[in-house]
């Protein structure tokens, strides 16, 4: 990809899509960037200093043809979904997650312009070992569902047109800056790090021992850019390839914030609750040449310099 590629980014000002959209920015300055967002779980907060195009529209009736006319694209970023796993409106998630991405790969297959698309670690249901991206497809609820049929969908599009791209990436769970205005969904580094800083112990499920794959949000937007220049069409594992427990975090957290609270150790009311994640990356360093940069150590004290400056 060269400095003057024209690049699309729906879902720009939700919380990857902004830090993808200025880091974008910033490593190609003359490229041209349109964002697509429907402010259902961005905010133009997000965008500060963006210098490119706007467009507000609800993609599941977007028509692309009449948005975008012939103009070309080097490559479409596709990170806009229904993004809160809480909203059970089955027909809801599914309808706008899988018909957004169907018509995004109707308007690029006759170009066969680049897809790179957000899939998601919630399509391995529940694990107690690392996922492998072969691994089939458990969603535990209707938003890994739909990422799931998009996934399918995506499959069935690349093996039909062998020299046109499309990139799926299962981001695993993501932390960093941008992400304040999703409120219940931001991440528990986000949350526990606000109680702590309100003087409170920061409330986890007893007994703290269930482990994510926390990945920095710098990790997953540079994992992202690099789809660009994946030679094959696949879907590839974005984390830190570690999982570590909420105790873990909440030490971490400790240490970066000067604090020593004890975890409050609360009920988990959740049936269906993901217990472990850890992504495996081979797959990653291997086609898309993957490396994070930030153990958990690193991104939060990073995070909380950007989140409490001074």
């Amino acid at each position: 990809m060269h400095s003057s590629s024209n690049f699309i980014i729906t879902g720009g000002a939700g919380f990857i899509g902004s830090n993808l959209t200025l880091a974008l920015q910033e490593k190609f300055p003359e490229a041209r960037l349109t964002v697509i967002d429907d402010f259902r779980s961005g905010d133009f907060k997000n965008l500060a200093g963006y210098r490119g195009d706007f467009v507000a529209q609800n993609l599941a009736t977007c028509d692309w043809p009449d948005q975008f006319g012939d103009q070309k694209f080097d490559a479409i970023f596709h990170l806009a979904s229904i993004t809160d796993t809480t909203n059970h409106d089955q027909f809801e998630q599914v309808h706008d997650n899988v018909e957004s991405f169907r018509r995004i790969l109707d308007f690029s297959r006759p170009t066969k312009t680049r897809v790179i698309y957000a899939s998601s670690a919630a399509t391995y249901g529940p694990a107690t070992e690392a996922s492998v991206e072969s691994n089939s497809a458990a969603p535990a609820n209707v938003y890994a569902f739909s990422k799931a049929i998009m996934d399918n969908i995506a499959k069935r599009a690349a093996a039909e047109s062998p020299d046109w791209m499309i990139v799926g990436l299962r981001y695993f769970n993501v932390y960093g800056p941008r992400e304040a205005h999703k409120g219940v969904p931001a991440s528990m580094v986000y949350h526990l790090s606000r109680q702590m800083k309100a003087g409170q112990r920061p409330r986890i499920f007893k007994h703290g021992e269930q482990k994510r794959d926390f990945v920095y949000v710098k990790d997953v937007v540079e994992g992202s850019i690099r789809a660009l220049d994946a030679q094959a069409s696949g879907i590839y594992n974005l984390g830190s390839g570690r999982a570590r427990s909420f105790n873990e975090l909440v030490a971490v957290l400790n240490k970066c914030l000067g604090t020593d609270f004890p975890p409050d150790y609360i009920e988990n009311p959740h049936a269906h609750y993901q217990n472990f994640t850890q992504a495996d990356l081979t797959n990653a360093r291997t086609m898309l040449g993957y490396k994070p940069q930030f153990p958990l150590e690193e991104g939060v004290r990073d995070y909380m310099q950007w989140l409490y400056p001074g």
